[in-house]
């Protein structure tokens, strides 16, 4: 299986290592001095740091963004409920993702081994493990029936349990392990019965966005706050790594064989993951990909926190989702598009109906008049019963939707989103392109093959980037939010505007649409009431839902997703936004 590779020489425990803990335990914060209390392992990995060459570690009980400022990080955060701490250590190329487990410093192997023939020899008496009742606890009763732990009180209701599952044991030479040994020992069999094994820390941090094996090597870490970082999981022969890929086909209830060595597949979390199996379509061997899914989507105060908006470019998008614009989210893979369209359903009127629609469920309504459409792919020879894209919107046209959302447009679904919105359905969706030129391109290509002039149908683009911004780092922008003015069939030629601008070496967001929007002057101002003649006071309107909108963030301290969501519908219902 995977080798945990650790950046720097562990040190080896000497006669002098009492003194050495006591040296290092005086300049730990009284924070870490806790943590490695309730962990032992915390403490016996901060007893293998080489600190005079790195230093001690910053301990931090969670991250903000300012956590990932510092161009030389030497940090240590814990992943709540599951007793993992990870260290994010200065590396030459890229920063070091390590995680630091319960059974860090033990060596288990063969008490995992003994372990699981004790239970193989009392499978025939084992109760089969209940799918709809907690797993966790079930598997931690199967432990308790072949082991024992030496140096840990044992508890009225704990011998009450053990007595009863002592019935199975009979006959049978527990295995004794230390307090330590058990913790280590118990967070390995949940991991890897429960869990994905040796990639499991990286599922359960909330921070991480994206897990990608390439092949042999090790495996990398996309961090929202510290970015692209390498993890101590390396696969250093072939044959590991394609064990631990068809172990994961079958864990995610997809495998792959060499027959059909590429699956898709969604975690229980949400989290979408590819699979790809042998070095006959993989040259540097079976690789994985795992995007992670958030429990709770970010917010557009939270996107707004991290430079990738304005309140301007927010109080235009509220007006434009508010009255029913089509939208369409457009960049390239991993720039924040179903991040962004998450957050702006926040401007949706909080009566709306609302179809998603997806190949793998990642958008997150929290209207209550919510109908959530998933793709049907069955990889076989015959795939006539699969329900595809095509089919889920065909079939929303007939529901009296108020509002169509579309996970990713990429074919021939395409077209009937656009026959939607000629008909009078509000539709958003993400797109890939880069520039509206690029958009039209494609959606005008095969195989979406959308008529020309229905493309004009098409309102609003917001296309997103990764960039690389002043201060030399890399971060996520709204680089532009277009719009699509009209077709000229007789040159067959489109026209648009920029309504919203990003100026790379300012790092600022540029309203060049001023006085000049056609959405706002020609396509909202009349749904507001605003007469022809007047039709310049929707600026005024615009600045007003900016203003408002900053006031809510900084001065009344609304921030996060459902808490925006509840006072946006709140103003919406009274008329105020």
């Amino acid at each position: 299986m995977a080798v945990n590779t650790i950046p720097f020489d562990i040190k080896n425990e000497t006669d002098n290592d009492r003194q050495l803990k006591e040296d290092l335990l005086r300049e730990l914060p009284e924070a870490m001095i806790k943590a490695t209390n309730a962990h032992p392992h915390l403490l016996a990995y901060l007893n293998s740091l080489p600190v005079s060459e790195m230093g001690v570690p910053q301990y931090v009980s969670s991250l903000s963004r300012k956590s990932g400022e510092s161009q030389r990080p030497n940090l240590i955060y814990p992943v709540h409920r599951s007793g993992v701490f990870i260290h994010i250590l200065t590396g030459e190329e890229r920063n070091h993702y390590i995680p630091i487990e319960p059974s860090f410093g033990l060596d288990l192997d063969s008490l995992m081994q003994d372990i699981e023939v004790q239970l193989l020899n009392l499978k025939s008496r084992l109760k089969r493990i209940n799918p709809d009742e907690d797993k966790e606890r079930q598997y931690l009763d199967y432990l308790s029936l072949v082991t024992d732990t030496l140096d840990a009180p044992v508890t009225k209701t704990e011998k009450k349990g053990l007595g009863f599952l002592n019935k199975y044991t009979a006959g049978i030479s527990k295995i004794k392990l230390t307090k330590r040994q058990f913790d280590g020992v118990k967070y390995l069999f949940i991991r890897n019965k429960i869990g994905l094994g040796a990639i499991d820390p990286f599922i359960v941090d909330p921070y991480i966005e994206d897990i990608s094996c390439s092949g042999l090597g090790r495996v990398f870490i996309e961090h929202k706050i510290f970015k692209s970082l390498v993890s101590t999981v390396d696969f250093q022969v072939y044959e590991d790594l394609d064990e631990f890929v068809l172990w994961l086909g079958e864990r995610v209830k997809k495998p792959v064989t060499f027959k059909n060595p590429i699956s898709d597949a969604t975690l229980p979390d949400g989290s979408r993951i590819n699979i790809v199996y042998g070095r006959d379509v993989s040259r540097r061997g079976s690789n994985f990909s795992i995007r992670k899914f958030s429990e709770v989507p970010l917010s557009v105060f939270e996107i707004l926190e991290s430079g990738s908006i304005s309140y301007q470019m927010l109080a235009y998008l509220s007006l434009a989702i508010g009255n029913g614009m089509n939208v369409f989210v457009s960049g390239e893979t991993a720039s924040g598009k179903t991040t962004l369209l998450n957050a702006v359903t926040a401007f949706i009127p909080p009566l709306a109906k609302i179809i998603t629609i997806e190949d793998t469920p990642e958008l997150q309504v929290p209207h209550q008049n919510w109908i959530r459409e998933v793709v049907q792919s069955n990889k076989v020879e015959d795939s006539s019963g699969a329900i595809t894209m095509f089919d889920l919107l065909k079939a929303a046209l007939r529901q009296r939707p108020d509002e169509i959302m579309v996970g990713e447009i990429r074919g021939k679904e395409g077209n009937v989103a656009f026959q939607a919105m000629q008909t009078g359905h509000s539709v958003m969706a993400t797109f890939h392109a880069a520039s509206i030129e690029k958009l039209i391109q494609r959606v005008t290509g095969d195989p979406i093959l959308v008529p020309k002039n229905y493309v004009d149908n098409l309102n609003v683009v917001i296309f997103t980037s990764q960039v690389k911004l002043p201060n030399g780092k890399t971060g996520r922008r709204i680089t532009n939010i277009s719009e699509i003015v009209s077709y000229d069939s007789s040159t067959e030629s489109f026209s648009f505007v920029d309504s919203f601008k990003w100026n790379q070496e300012t790092d600022v967001f540029e309203f060049t649409g001023y006085m000049t929007s056609f959405v706002l002057e020609e396509k909202i101002a009349p749904r507001l009431g605003i007469p022809q003649q007047k039709k310049q006071r929707i600026y005024a309107e615009m600045e007003r839902r900016a203003i408002i909108l900053s006031k809510l963030h900084k001065d009344r301290g609304v921030n996060g997703f459902y808490e925006v969501l509840d006072v946006l519908n709140r103003a919406q219902q009274e008329g105020l936004f």
